[in-house]
């Protein structure tokens, strides 16, 4: 089983040897290895079970790192890096040769991202080559943001689990890539498209349904994110659990309800109604809920601005069957 540490210098031996190591991040826990190392990340593959045609992302020290595994990088890619880095912002660019196929899922483009932790990035800084890291959990499943987390869902895979604390965003990075130099929106996530978009004006979208067996980017799948219970997602979640009695559920109400205290088991995003809020507890009370003694979870919709796109994103598809 991972041992949990604190310590950089045993995490560096460790990728230093070719095994893997899960990091924290400001988003969500990965699972890294040497990027450039075809075995490490095949390693990744196998521990995740992750289809190998589903691209990694890499996780470089700074934006001058870019360089080394990616070119022809747009202008419009160099702003939103100067404008969002380190930070949940993911680009997909043209790869170098360097980079293998395996990392890309055999496309010619990497995801690429700089990623704002203090221990990652000090880590990062001591490496000779970049981390790819997905999101550190079985593929499919809901991704951890914390340490314990993670080593519930592994036993001997690698050795350690880097302790960085709980995430802050507590959702995945931003996905952009480029058409001819238009940016291109692959994956909500803990950068509003708005906020993209106030950066790069118009906002394309390529919708992930499109490229189920061929992703053009990572975290493309339309069904992820999953819990092992069932998971509905409803605008009246009190009432659909009414209708589905006797079954139990547990409710993820997305702020604070009179109708809670009529639920046994519940937990809510954010009393206040912080989108910024619901993300940092979004994956941590699915974990919660998913171990309570319940036959299935009712997640309460979220209003479609802003944050709250992302966070009904990951739940329409970790509800997808």
């Amino acid at each position: 089983m991972p041992e949990i540490i604190t310590d950089t210098a045993l995490a560096r031996e460790a990728l230093n040897k070719g095994q893997l190591v899960a990091i924290p991040t400001e988003t969500v826990y990965g699972l890294a290895g040497n990027a450039l190392s075809e075995n490490a990340v095949n390693s990744i593959f196998a521990a995740k079970g992750r289809p190998a045609f589903n691209p990694l992302i890499v996780h470089v020290s700074g934006i001058d790192a870019v360089g080394e595994i990616a070119q022809g990088i747009p202008a419009t890619a160099t702003l939103l890096a100067k404008t969002f880095w380190p930070g949940p912002l993911t680009l997909v660019l043209d790869k170098k040769a360097g980079v293998p196929m395996a990392t890309t899922g055999g496309l010619t483009t990497v995801a690429v991202r700089v990623p704002d932790h203090r221990l990652t990035l000090s880590l990062l800084e001591k490496l000779d080559y970049p981390l790819a890291a997905p999101s550190a959990n079985p593929s499919g499943r809901t991704s951890p943001t914390c340490a314990v987390h993670v080593k519930d869902y592994f036993d001997t895979e690698f050795p350690y689990i880097l302790d960085g604390g709980r995430c802050r965003s507590g959702v995945e990075s931003t996905i952009i890539g480029f058409d001819k130099g238009q940016a291109v929106l692959y994956r909500h996530g803990a950068i509003p498209a708005e906020a993209i978009s106030s950066v790069t004006g118009r906002l394309m979208v390529n919708y992930p349904e499109k490229k189920e067996k061929n992703p053009c980017a990572p975290g493309m799948l339309s069904r992820h994110y999953a819990t092992t219970k069932p998971l509905l997602l409803s605008g009246d979640p009190l009432a659909l659990a009414t209708y589905l009695a006797p079954k139990k559920a547990g409710i993820l109400f997305f702020r604070d309800s009179v109708q809670k205290n009529v639920c046994a088991v519940s937990r809510t995003l954010s009393p206040s109604g912080s989108l910024s809020e619901a993300c940092h507890n979004l994956y941590a009370f699915l974990h919660e809920l998913d171990r309570q003694p319940v036959d299935l979870i009712i997640a309460e919709e979220i209003p479609y601005r802003g944050l709250g796109t992302t966070i009904n994103d990951r739940l329409r598809r970790a509800a997808k069957k």
